[in-house]
């Protein structure tokens, strides 16, 4: 159904970018990244960049489409079949390309942001510490300014392309004063691979393998003063905008995952025969893929209508509440979706014959990277509440309708 209400050129792209994942992407490739023998899978990255197809939403004078988040959506879920390695590795440039176009000046963009666009350099996102997970504002890397440098020491975790990475952005605490407001006291930093900073590869992933995810120390590094995107002190404003690609990257990939899990699934059920019919007539399989069908539409529902409402202007505070709605649903219900595929294939289907199993793995990541579920909750009701709690109310009084609506005196509330 969504083919009639997305535009002509999301349908384009759409098309475009199956065609690549179908033509351009060995099945080889994906084996030898699960069982670790890629680490870092270079060749795609470059296939990318040849096709034009990263982080489109740029303008095309910095080496992008200037697409829409509506046709972004639509090609990442068609990279989301993939698994969950090279669509993340195709999302990063997508949300290091937003910190650019927000944010960045124009020496910023045409160093970085156009050579990324065109597959000529690599990026990764470093956030993740070993003692922060979901306190972003705890971040303990520090970069203290020297002259026209700032001198970057401390470690991040979980940096997925930090193996192939030619560059880093990297979040430091550039204000020392353990009183100063967290949320000014970070900056942004382009980091390049240089002296100093160093990557380790981490194997014993459950999935999401072959990715290049990295623990990353950073001793002494010198980054010059040009390279800290917006000034110093503006890596809060920043952060609370790329929520944005951040989550809704996560959001739309998952779709793709979930969508050929229970493509081979209903096709197997439509072959596999027990008690002389093939079960797709036993109401217990076909029921479950009723099920499936409903939650995936339910899913690509919420993803394209946050992406066309951010197309629209939304205002930031509704963005950030859209995003974490659509990541937070999307993630469980594809995660819901892959497991109903796994139990209607059965026996078969935990195995390495199909590649559920993989898929499985892979998608476990969804509810925890970029924000874990519960940090989702805790956007979604505060920016909720901020706005309920903030606009005059133009709805009917429903109160009013209650028998005893005027009891004043049994209405306590404290």
């Amino acid at each position: 159904m969504f083919d009639y209400i997305i535009s002509e050129e999301a349908k384009k792209i759409k098309d475009e970018v199956r065609a690549f994942v179908r033509d351009e992407i060995s099945p080889s490739l994906i084996k030898q990244m699960d069982k670790d023998e890629i680490q870092y899978p270079t060749e795609y990255l470059k296939k990318l960049g040849e096709h034009n197809l990263i982080a489109m939403r740029t303008p095309k004078e910095y080496g992008g489409r200037g697409l829409s988040w509506e046709g972004e959506v639509c090609a990442l879920e068609e990279v989301g079949v993939l698994g969950s390695s090279l669509p993340c590795l195709y999302s990063l440039p997508i949300i290091a390309g937003d910190a650019f176009n927000f944010f960045g000046n124009h020496e910023q963009k045409m160093k970085y942001l156009k050579p990324m666009c065109e597959g000529k350099k690599y990026v990764a996102e470093a956030l993740t510490e070993p003692r922060g997970g979901s306190d972003f504002f705890g971040a303990t890397c520090t970069a203290e300014k020297d002259g026209d440098y700032y001198i970057l020491n401390g470690e991040k975790r979980f940096v997925v392309g930090g193996e192939g990475a030619d560059f880093f952005l990297v979040y430091a605490r550039t204000n020392s004063d353990p009183k100063a407001d967290p949320h000014t006291a970070l900056s942004l930093l382009i980091v390049d691979r240089t002296e100093g900073v160093s990557t380790e590869y981490l194997f014993g992933l459950m999935g999401t393998r072959g990715g290049g995810a990295s623990r990353i120390k950073f001793t002494d590094v010198k980054v010059p003063k040009e390279n800290v995107i917006l000034g110093e002190g503006a890596g809060g404003k920043i952060f609370y905008q790329m929520m944005v690609p951040e989550r809704l990257t996560t959001a739309a990939g998952g779709l793709g995952s979930a969508r050929t899990c229970l493509h081979i699934s209903a096709k197997y059920s439509t072959k596999r025969k027990a008690f002389g019919q093939t079960i797709n007539r036993f109401q217990g399989v076909s029921f479950k893929i009723a099920d499936c069908i409903t939650l995936l539409d339910a899913a690509r529902s919420i993803v394209l209508n946050t992406a066309k409402t951010i197309d629209a202007g939304a205002p930031p505070a509704l963005q950030r509440r859209l995003v974490s709605e659509s990541k937070k649903f999307s993630t469980k219900a594809c995660w819901k979706v892959i497991n109903s595929a796994m139990r209607v294939m059965g026996g078969i289907g935990y195995t390495t014959v199909y590649p559920l199993e993989r898929i499985l793995r892979d998608s476990r990541i969804g509810e925890i990277w970029t924000g874990t579920t519960e940090i989702m909750n805790l956007i979604i009701q505060h920016e909720y509440y901020k706005e309920l709690l903030s606009e005059k109310w133009f709805d009917r009084d429903v109160e009013q309708d209650a028998i005893d609506s005027e009891a004043e005196e049994e209405k306590h509330y404290g």
